[in-house]
């Protein structure tokens, strides 16, 4: 599961969008679903839309087709198509889907700008570095001594060698914390309850992740699906382990017969203004068209929201960067003043 290919953002959003256009246009769904099975490029993904399209063809529903492919799809992609489906609304779905993406790349792109740079810094600091210690080596083997400016043992090719493989883990590292994330890994959780305690990127990430709840909520009442399962999705669909691990309590409070309202309450991380948005709308007997203009202002906030995480991300960057330099300094100033030492009688 862990290596289990999945289909990526850009190439869900552009299959959305040409479903949601072909769909609307009166196109057979099987034929929609044979060319998209020939104009998928990659191997894993032929694979899987060709297997889609067999099972559409032999009578298969479409979500039982998209499920048959395991993880491949999204969670909340299929569960759309279903309900798509059982209301007669599939090319209206596959909009709605194009949308979220669509607005999911922007916000990605909008945070891979801001940070190219400062990451581009980092690269250059860290290859400064392997550069000394590289060369310092070379410089003592040529004079017959060991030249150790940074004082870590690390010289020549053997220190260099040593240095690239410390990096190489650390980024890997990062890597394999960030897949974990966006894969949902149960070890991941803590990390992620963590993070939400810093005060301003936990207000970044809580206002991202409510954004996506609310337009789940809104897209699911708004086509009539039980609402146990419609929160659950809209729960899960955040991405982040805060809402997420309160799924159980939510589904307990609403199974006894309570309202949204007080089942968000209970779980005890949702803000003020959000809940009594919720509640206002349970009131007046129109949540939809709450969720609706929540997901719109919290959609409006999720920039301001990305250009902090933005921000964030390069201040902590250019404080790595700032550490490694001053600590060179230090470490060559002490070497300088222990050569002038020793030189002396």
């Amino acid at each position: 599961m862990l290596v289990s290919p999945r289909i990526g953002t850009r190439q869900l959003a552009n299959l959305c969008s040409r479903l949601s256009t072909s769909l609307e246009a009166g196109l057979d769904l099987r034929k929609v679903w044979g060319q998209e099975a020939e104009r998928a490029g990659a191997l894993a993904a032929r694979s899987r839309f060709r297997k889609v399209s067999e099972a559409v063809n032999k009578g298969d529903s479409l979500a039982e087709a998209l499920d048959s492919t395991g993880d491949y799809f999204p969670v909340l992609f299929r569960e759309l198509v279903r309900v798509g489906e059982q209301t007669g609304h599939q090319g209206q779905a596959f909009g709605h889907l194009a949308d979220h993406y669509q607005n999911q790349l922007r916000l990605r792109r909008l945070f891979l700008t801001s940070i190219t740079w400062p990451l581009f810094q980092l690269g250059a600091a860290v290859v400064v570095v392997g550069f000394l210690i590289w060369i310092l080596g070379v410089i003592g083997e040529s004079r017959g001594a060991t030249i150790d400016i940074l004082g870590w043992g690390l010289v020549g090719n053997r220190g260099l060698a040593i240095y690239s493989s410390a990096v190489t883990l650390i980024g890997l590292s990062v890597a394999g914390l960030i897949f974990g994330i966006t894969r949902g890994l149960a070890w991941t959780r803590p990390i992620q309850h963590l993070v939400m305690r810093v005060p301003q990127l936990g207000k970044a990430l809580e206002t991202l992740a409510i954004a996506r709840l609310a337009w789940v909520l809104h897209l699911t009442q708004d086509a009539g699906m039980a609402l146990r399962p419609s929160l659950k999705l809209a729960l899960q669909s955040t991405g982040n382990a805060r809402y997420m691990d309160v799924v159980p309590t939510v589904d307990e409070v609403i199974a006894r017969g309570d309202t949204i309202e007080e089942a968000f309450r209970a779980s005890g991380v949702f803000p003020r203004e959000f809940l009594d948005a919720v509640l206002v709308g349970e009131q007046s007997g129109r949540l939809v068209e709450s969720m609706a203009v929540l997901s719109r202002q919290y959609h409006e906030r999720a920039d301001a929201a990305m250009r902090v995480l933005t921000m964030l991300a390069g201040y902590v960057v250019w404080i790595f960067i700032a550490g490694i330099i001053i600590l060179v300094i230090f470490r060559i100033f002490s070497f300088y003043l222990n050569s002038i030492r020793q030189a002396m009688p």
